[in-house]
C-alpha cells in the first residue's frame, strides 16, 4: 500500500476517533496492525494536534464568553474548574511519566479495554436513566474528569473522553454539558501533552530514528482536522437526543471480534 494512501486512512481514524468516546489510540494502533505500518510518536502526536485543533469553534457560544466575558462571575468559574482539571490530569501525568509507565502497543490489552469500557457505558446509561440531570460543573465532576483523563494514558482502548464522560453522567450531569466539558477540558490537556513531546521528540530525536516525511506528516494531519471537525460536530447534536448505549455496543462487538481472532 502507497504511503501516501496509509498516512491518509490514519487520519481519518485519528479524526473520527479523537474526541468520540471509542479510543483515538486503540484505533491508531489496529489500524496500523492491518496495514502493516508502524508510524512513529512525533507523527502521532501531529496529527492528534490537528485534530483537537480542528475542533474548538465548535464551541462558538464558550470562545466568546472566554473572550469578551472573562469579566463575569460564572466565566471565570468555569475556566477556573477547566483549570484545576487540567492541573489534576498534569500532576498525575507527570507521576505516571516518572514511574515510566507507557502504553502498551499490543492489540490484546485494547480489546480488553473496549469491552470493558462497552459494559461500563451500558450500564452507566442504565443507572441514570430516568434521573434528572443537571448542568451544573459541580467541583466532584472537575476532580473526576481530571482524574478520568488519566485512565487512557495507562489503558489504551479506555478513551479519554469516554471514561470522563461517564464519570461526569454518575455524578448528575446530562449528556450535553459532560461531553462539552470533557471536550474542553481535553483541549488544553492534549495540545499540552502534544506539544511537550514534540518538543522532546525535536530536541532530542533518536540516533538511529528515520527522518521524517512532513509532506506525509501535513497530509494526515489536514485529514485528522477536518475529519475531527466533522465528526464532533456530529456527536455534539447526537447527544442531544441520544444516549452512548450505542457506542457501547460498538465497543463490545469490535471487542469481540478483536479477541477472537487474537486469542484462536
Amino acid at each position: 500500500m502507497h504511503d501516501w494512501l496509509i498516512v491518509l486512512i490514519l487520519g481519518i481514524v485519528e479524526g473520527i476517533t479523537e474526541f468520540l468516546p471509542i479510543s483515538s489510540t486503540g484505533h491508531l494502533l489496529i489500524a496500523e496492525k492491518l496495514m502493516g505500518s508502524h508510524q512513529s510518536d512525533l507523527f502521532n502526536v501531529v496529527i492528534q494536534c490537528g485534530a483537537v485543533i480542528a475542533v474548538i469553534p465548535l464551541f462558538p457560544q464558550r470562545m466568546h464568553k472566554f473572550i469578551f466575558e472573562l469579566g463575569k462571575k460564572d466565566t471565570q468559574d468555569y475556566l477556573m474548574k477547566i483549570g484545576t482539571a487540567f492541573v489534576i490530569t498534569c500532576i498525575g501525568g507527570f507521576i505516571i511519566d516518572k514511574k515510566g509507565i507507557k502504553l502498551p502497543e499490543e492489540l490484546t490489552p485494547v480489546a480488553w479495554a473496549l469491552l470493558i469500557g462497552g459494559f461500563v457505558f451500558l450500564g452507566v446509561e442504565w443507572l441514570v436513566r430516568g434521573r434528572k440531570p443537571s448542568d451544573n460543573v459541580t467541583w466532584a465532576v472537575v476532580v473526576a474528569v481530571g482524574l478520568g483523563q488519566l485512565v487512557a494514558a495507562v489503558f489504551p482502548g479506555a478513551s479519554r473522553s469516554g471514561t470522563t464522560i461517564m464519570l461526569s453522567l454518575i455524578l448528575g450531569m446530562g449528556r450535553p454539558a459532560a461531553t462539552e466539558f470533557s471536550f474542553l477540558v481535553g483541549i488544553p490537556t492534549m495540545m499540552a501533552a502534544g506539544g511537550l513531546k514534540l518538543f522532546k521528540e525535536l530536541l532530542h530525536p533518536l540516533p538511529d530514528a528515520p527522518k521524517e516525511n512532513w509532506g506525509l506528516v501535513i497530509l494526515a494531519t489536514v485529514v485528522a482536522a477536518i475529519t475531527s471537525f466533522i465528526a464532533v460536530k456530529w456527536l455534539l447534536r447526537y447527544v442531544q437526543t441520544h444516549t452512548f448505549n450505542a457506542f457501547g455496543w460498538y465497543r463490545i462487538v469490535l471487542a469481540a471480534i478483536m479477541l477472537v481472532l487474537l486469542l484462536r
